[in-house]
This record gives C-alpha cells, sequence and structure tokens, in this order.
C-alpha cells in the first residue's frame, strides 16, 4: 500500500492511501445492507443480493469500501409484471452536500411498457444531467450486465458492454468532473410513486408488491481510495498516479480502464443506442437550460 503527500493552497496537506482492488463476487465480503431490513437478503452463500419493495419500506446496499477511479459491473434482473411507481438503482456516490455521483436508475413501467434506464452526473452536488433511455431487451426476463468506467479522462456506462454514455473530462473548458471525491458503489429499490412513471401520473399497484429486483455477479476494479482522520475529501484532490498495486500477482488485475476510451466501432455502437434508444437527453433541452445549453453538451455530440 503506497501514501501519497499532496501540497494544498496554503500550504496544506493531506495524506491519502490508495490501492488497486480486484474483487472476486461475495456479496458478504464486500458489500453491507444499507436499509430495509429482511427486504435485503444476501443468498447462495454470497453470491446473489435481493431487494425487495413493499408499500412500508423499499431497501438498498452500500459497498464496504469507496473508491477513486475505476470498473465497476453489477448485473441485475429487474422486478417484472405492472413496476410502475419504482426505482431501482445502481449507482456510485461520494457523500457530504457537494457530492459527486454517477447514476443507473431503472425507472418502472406498466405491464407491457418497456422500463426507463436514467442516467446522470453530479459533480460538486450539482446534477441535472439526465440521458434516458429504453433498452433493446426486457431486462426483467434475465441478468444484465450495467457497468461504470471512471477514469481521469472520462465516464463511460456500458449495458452488457455496449457503450450507452460518456462524460468526458472536460475541465480545460471549466466543466467540473468527479476526480477527488472517493465514492461507495450503492443500490437500491425504492418507492419513486411521485415522479418515477410519466412524471408521477402513473401510480404504483401495491397489490402487485412485493416488489423483488435481483443483483448477481459483479466485478470491482479500482482505486481503494481513503485519507486520514479529520482531512476533507470533498475540498482537496487525490493523487491518481500514486494508485499502485500491491498484489504479489499483478498480472491479474485488469488496469484498462485507466485509460479506457471508444474506438472507432465502439463509437458506432454508441451512436446507434444513442440513435435507437435514447428518449431524452439534456443536451437537446432547450427549456431547461433558456440562458444556453451546457458548455459540455457545446463541445461533444454525444
Amino acid at each position: 500500500m503506497s501514501s501519497c503527500n499532496i501540497i494544498l493552497s496554503l500550504s496544506l496537506f493531506i495524506t491519502c492511501v490508495m490501492v488497486i482492488m480486484a474483487s472476486a463476487s461475495n456479496f458478504y465480503q464486500d458489500f453491507h445492507i444499507l436499509f430495509g431490513d429482511q427486504r435485503a437478503q444476501i443468498l447462495d452463500g454470497g453470491q446473489l443480493l435481493t431487494l425487495s419493495q413493499d408499500q412500508t419500506s423499499g431497501s438498498g446496499f452500500i459497498s464496504q469500501n469507496q473508491y477513486l477511479f475505476g470498473r465497476f459491473d453489477m448485473q441485475m434482473k429487474l422486478a417484472p409484471g405492472n413496476t410502475a411507481g419504482t426505482v431501482t438503482t445502481f449507482y456510485l456516490s461520494s457523500s457530504g452536500y457537494h457530492h459527486d455521483e454517477i447514476d443507473l436508475e431503472f425507472l418502472g413501467n406498466t405491464s407491457g411498457n418497456p422500463y426507463t434506464l436514467s442516467t446522470n452526473i453530479y459533480t460538486q452536488g450539482i446534477g441535472g444531467r439526465e440521458q434516458q433511455f429504453h433498452l433493446w431487451f426486457d431486462p426483467s426476463k434475465d441478468f444484465h450486465t450495467y457497468s461504470v468506467v471512471w477514469n481521469v479522462h472520462r465516464i463511460i456506462i456500458f449495458v452488457d458492454n455496449s457503450p450507452i454514455r460518456v462524460f468526458n473530462n472536460l475541465e480545460l473548458l471549466h466543466v467540473p468532473f468527479p476526480k477527488s471525491q472517493p465514492m461507495a458503489i450503492y443500490a437500491s429499490f425504492w418507492d419513486g410513486d411521485s415522479w418515477a412513471t410519466q412524471g408521477g401520473r402513473v401510480k404504483t399497484d401495491w397489490s402487485q408488491a412485493p416488489f423483488t429486483a435481483s443483483y448477481g455477479r459483479y466485478n470491482i476494479n479500482a482505486c481503494l481510495g481513503s485519507q486520514q482522520q479529520g482531512s476533507s475529501s470533498s475540498s482537496y484532490p487525490y493523487s491518481y498516479t500514486d494508485c499502485v498495486s500491491t498484489s504479489t500477482n499483478s498480472s491479474n488485475v485488469d488496469n484498462s480502464w485507466r485509460n479506457l476510451g471508444l474506438n472507432a466501432a465502439g463509437r458506432n455502437r454508441l451512436r446507434w443506442v444513442q440513435t435507437k434508444f435514447m428518449i431524452y437527453n439534456y443536451c437537446t433541452d432547450r427549456n431547461k437550460f433558456p440562458g444556453g445549453l451546457p458548455r459540455e453538451c457545446q463541445h461533444s455530440k454525444f
């Protein structure tokens, strides 16, 4: 494990410890239940985790660790049937008022209508960067893999290894980018009756409850970020270059996420997904931004 001293303004210093962490799938090892009591269940020796929601409460879980950059893959199988008003999530988030966050939220719908996958990115407590999609499959019939790649250059969101969204680091254009706050992995299943389905016009049919979503195999290849007690992770950046592997067999650690971008095939696939399945893009919503679209929208087609 390495440590690094980072020079801050006014000659303040902060110490961080970061290691490459490769995790096999065991929910007992890497996560704990956040809320919901028995509505959240770890099954099959840690290989499966289910979240349920009824009219009293939803449920959720959180990772044991916080991470600063990495690749995060989670298999999910959503609740079937009439799921209007429900919200199933997989996301990364730091803590505090000025938090960073990378969201995947699955908004339920009435039977026969597709789920909406709503993605959002918060930087320093500010979101409003929604892109929403209908998927090219029924996410309630089988497990599918949802992934976040977060490196110093960009954030890429994948569905079954198909890129659906890219958020580039445009700090040179004064666009904030998540880079200084470690994030935990979260998942939750909760009641979004007031807004989730057709803006809240379609309400939850609680006669269908309990609703249950399943989380299966996952992979974590990431930097483990921490700071000394009393320091403020929301104010000062960590050093990315000092994140090193401590494994005695580092060849087993997949570091491809560090500089991952899209090649020509990836860009074509992204274009296909966004052309065929995107149903909302904040970068085209001039009613939301009457003073002009956000700066990142003007410098990236996607």
